[in-house]
């Protein structure tokens, strides 16, 4: 297949294009850029700089005649879109209905979409939620990821987009950003090993449901056989809270840092866990990588960096 996906240069973008490269798909990447770093694009990929906010994006899908785009490229920063909810907006709602139109413009007929499971559902009332539990996100960013599900239903009804979105939980592992204020696996792991003090927001007791990107990567795999309009959450039921991550990631890195707390979040949800079994049903994905294992290969990733 001649596959398309935009963000392809960041954390989850650029591991899934490794996985459809080695496939056998011809992969295009689109990027700006501005987090995703270049020496993660696959040399067998055909890359185009681009924002996925331009105008003009949709003579490269007229061109290229793509059989399937994957949607990635986000402002990924929850704590981001709660400081400058307009800039959310402009790039994960805007941005992302630019990517829609040009598809359903060019005739292309699969959508799969990086979605949220923790921030779209929110405070939540029942562990781990599944697809059908009530969407209350507490931050722009959740509102966001829920609007574009909203609007992959409308090109699917509207022009037989077959559409997929995929909740994704808390995401870890290689090529993750370790310099931003999102991904705490990675923020704590480069600060460990370069013997910097990391910092815990809050009580430290906030739960979420951490999987590896290599398990993302073959739900996005899976997921290109499903035909029509699906929603899927991509999570393994279990909370873990951020000081057991703290704990087991300074352990990892040689015990050196001790526990120091920063002021909570604003837009920070306290819990969160999602149920998978609809993936499994659906496509037969579950979850490989336990998180001690998972974050043990990450560790020894960033470690060789």
């Amino acid at each position: 297949m001649k596959i398309l996906i935009t963000g392809g240069a960041g954390f989850i973008g650029s591991n899934v294009a490794d996985a459809y490269i080695a496939d056998g798909h011809q992969v295009t990447i689109i990027d700006n850029l501005s987090t995703g770093c270049r020496e993660f694009i696959n040399p067998n990929a055909s890359f185009i700089e681009k924002d996925i906010c331009d105008n003009d994006i949709v003579d490269i899908f007229t061109e290229c005649r793509f059989d399937a785009v994957l949607h990635f490229a986000a402002q990924i920063d929850v704590r981001k879109s709660v400081a400058d909810p307009r800039f959310d907006v402009q790039v994960n709602i805007s941005g992302s209905v630019n990517i829609l139109e040009a598809a359903a413009r060019a005739g292309i007929k699969k959508f799969l979409f990086a979605s949220t499971g923790g921030a779209l559902y929110g405070e939540q009332d029942y562990f781990p939620a599944d697809e059908k539990h009530p969407i209350r996100p507490i931050s722009p960013y959740g509102v966001a990821k829920a609007s574009v599900e909203k609007y992959m239903f409308y090109y699917y009804a509207q022009y037989g987009l077959d559409a997929v979105a995929l909740r994704l939980a808390n995401i870890y592992g290689q090529r993750q950003n370790p310099l931003g204020e999102a991904g705490v696996v990675a923020i704590f792991t480069h600060k460990m090993l370069r013997g910097e003090q990391a910092y815990i927001h809050g009580s430290g007791l906030q739960t979420r449901d951490y999987v590896n990107v290599l398990d993302v990567v073959q739900a996005f795999r899976l997921a290109l056989g499903l035909n029509g309009f699906h929603i899927l959450n991509i999570g393994s039921g279990i909370e873990t809270d951020v000081i057991t991550l703290f704990d087991e990631i300074n352990r990892l890195t040689g015990g050196r840092t001790s526990r120091q707390h920063k002021s909570a979040a604003a837009g920070e949800q306290q819990r969160s866990a999602i149920e998978s079994r609809l993936a499994k049903e659906m496509m037969g994905w579950e979850p490989k990588i336990d998180l001690k294992t998972g974050l043990l290969m990450t560790v020894e990733w960033f470690r060789k960096q």
